[in-house]
């Protein structure tokens, strides 16, 4: 600690002492400090020392926005730190395929390059199965891998997240940044926006399936919904996409490709940062590891993680933020006792429910060989057909039973059998349904398993470990089921795959769902937002990490209770509202806009 604190006072003379100069190139304006300030960086080769206004540690979604944002102010330096690689090789988009062709996602789904490959600790509740987590590790993050479906959640997960003490983060506070974010492509409207970075579009395909799957909803007895991110989340119908022209947009499509040629913007790739350097209760810079060389970055400003729900608490931990008593069995001097760091670990679990195809309709055959090397021309020539989409292009929320205010089940349809995350190959003509509960209560908790900043942490969701999981997932199978036998169905309605006819029971349907449950990726909540007075609260309504100075963590881990939906773009409206807080503007703010209620909560539809 006294090291650290000595590095940064002399940085701190040398920068107040002398003239400071510029090391600039086409990409980047920073300050360097020469000669005595070498000895600042003595685990390093290198000869200077850079400072700029805001670091940024990791280019996932949050931190593009970020990096964009911020170094729109000239006067501010900006530099971005990614421990993975760009998401272009050789600056190219088709050399990079697996990444921008949206049908290719379950390639990097399937090894660690662009991947930081996680898994859980055995899950005592799902057959004590380790269970696999993808998460990105490139620019872009996991909207690089994800499957490009844009899902806000509910209104009221928003004014939620205010009563549970994130002040400012109701939902008339986050719509002006959910908007602020998009480009829709039908256009904007008073839910939509019609001109940011982040394009959205619908999809293409128009397969029957799709249309079977809203149609069998509809005979179910749940509402069609025009735009499940506008006034009714609630009912079936079609998904939201970030795919634009053919190609995913992610973040780094959208928010840091655009950003790249100002000069107050650097960047940098393959580092891994290790920790988070402090003078005192102060965050003063960054050390991370580069081609083998130890490296450090000072913040004028800022440090700002935005690394995920399992990197950005990682960190802390590894920077002695964290539970004292855990930090200590490290031998991790304590800088701040935030037992929260690491805690209240969020996820979505679902199962896929199956039906065997009596047509040849399904992406069965596409995902042949030879019809996979036509399809991947065309997108190649043209970046169209069925290379373009990730064919997630319908589904639907619903509530699990009476009483219950907004939706808690959410439906992905896909006209494809889907096996292992995408890891063995189709068997059949199928198509299937992803479902799961959207709130469940089962918490859990993230843990360092050393100091070693290249040991993954000990991962511990906890699944199904409350009786009101096992019975929403026990819903979540019925109800599928019922849209499934649907007359919309009859015409493609073969065997049912999964669970399979046999599996009737509350208990066969029980033990199916513990012996298939997966993630849905999104894993959150682990530096939860809210009161200073709350002991588990790591970060204020402000960003801030509680007890600490210029600190900030903009991301998924910030959320105080999972949305009710996918996260890619609640994180991105996070990442835009916290930027106006960095920059010290006055917060957007969209009130009155209405949102569906349903007639009466007496019954479930």
């Amino acid at each position: 600690m006294s090291a650290l604190a000595l590095n940064y006072n002399d940085w701190c003379k040398i920068r107040n002492a002398g003239p400071s100069f510029s090391c600039a190139s086409s990409s980047t304006h920073y300050r360097c400090f020469s000669a005595s300030a070498a000895h600042c960086n003595s685990s390093s080769s290198t000869k200077n020392t850079p400072s700029y206004s805001y670091i940024i540690v990791g280019a996932g979604s949050a931190g593009c926005v970020l990096a964009n944002r911020l170094s729109e102010d000239t006067q501010e330096s900006v530099v971005l730190l990614e421990a993975g690689p760009k998401d272009r090789f050789l600056g190219s988009l088709r050399l990079s395929w697996k990444i921008h062709m949206p049908a290719a996602l379950t390639y990097n789904l399937c090894d660690d390059k662009y991947n930081w490959y996680y898994h859980t600790l055995p899950q005592a509740n799902v057959d004590n199965r380790v269970m696999y987590w993808p998460r990105g590790r490139v620019w872009g993050g996991s909207s690089s891998l994800n499957a490009m479906v844009y899902i806000r959640g509910h209104a009221e997960d928003y004014n939620r997240w205010q009563r549970e003490g994130a002040e400012g983060w109701d939902y008339e506070h986050c719509l002006p940044y959910f908007k602020k974010a998009q480009s829709h492509e039908l256009g904007e409207s008073r839910y939509r926006g019609g001109s940011g970075p982040l394009n959205v579009s619908r999809g293409k395909t128009y397969l029957s399936l799709h249309k079977a799957f809203i149609e069998a909803g509809q005979q179910a007895g749940y509402p069609f919904t025009e735009d499940m991110n506008g006034y009714q989340q609630e009912g079936v119908g079609w998904m939201d996409m970030t795919i634009h022209k053919g190609k995913r947009w992610s973040a780094a499509s959208a928010y840091l490709r655009p950003a790249l040629s100002r000069p107050n913007l650097k960047t940098e790739v393959r580092c891994l940062v290790s920790k988070i350097l402090f003078d005192g209760n102060r965050a003063v810079g960054v050390e991370y590891t580069q081609k083998g060389q130890k490296k450090r970055v000072f913040a004028e400003k800022e440090v700002i993680l935005s690394g995920g729900a399992i990197n950005s608490p990682q960190l802390l931990m590894l920077s002695g933020v964290g539970n004292a008593d855990d930090l200590k069995q490290l031998d991790i001097p304590v800088v701040q006792h935030l037992p929260g760091v690491g805690s209240n670990l969020q996820d979505h679990l679902e199962v896929y429910i199956q039906q065997q195809c009596t047509q040849p309709i399904t992406l069965y055959k596409a995902q042949k060989p030879f019809q996979m090397v036509k399809i991947g021309l065309e997108w190649f020539t043209t970046f169209t057909g069925y290379g373009a989409t990730a064919h997630m292009e319908s589904g639907g929320f619903i509530r699990s039973r009476p009483g219950v205010a907004h939706p808690d089940i959410q439906f992905h349809f896909l006209p494809s059998q889907v096996i292992d995350h995408g890891r063995v190959a189709p068997k059949i003509e199928a198509y299937q349904v992803h479902v799961g509960p959207m709130r469940s209560t089962s918490i859990g908790w993230m843990k360092l398993k050393s100091a070693n900043p290249l040991d993954h942490p000990l991962l511990q969701p906890n699944y199904l470990s409350t009786d009101i999981d096992v019975w929403e997932f026990r819903e979540c199978v019925k109800l599928s089921r019922e849209i499934f036998a649907q007359k919309a169905f009859d015409p493609f309605r073969g065997p049912e795959v999964l669970p399979g006819s046999h599996v009737q029971s509350d208990a066969d349907i029980d033990a199916f769902v513990r012996q298939k449950a997966d993630t849905a990726y999104h894993p959150s909540c682990t530096c939860k937002m809210g009161s200073p007075s709350d002991p588990m609260a790591v970060v204020d309504s402000n960003t801030r990490v509680l007890g600490l100075e210029r600190l900030r963590v903009v991301d998924a881990s910030i959320m105080p209770s999972i949305v009710s939906g996918n996260l890619n773009a609640p994180t991105i409206m996070m990442a835009e509202k916290a930027a106006d807080i960095i920059r010290g503007r006055p917060p957007l703010v969209n009130p009155g806009v209405s949102v569906y209620q349903p007639q009466s909560l007496d019954t479930q539809r």
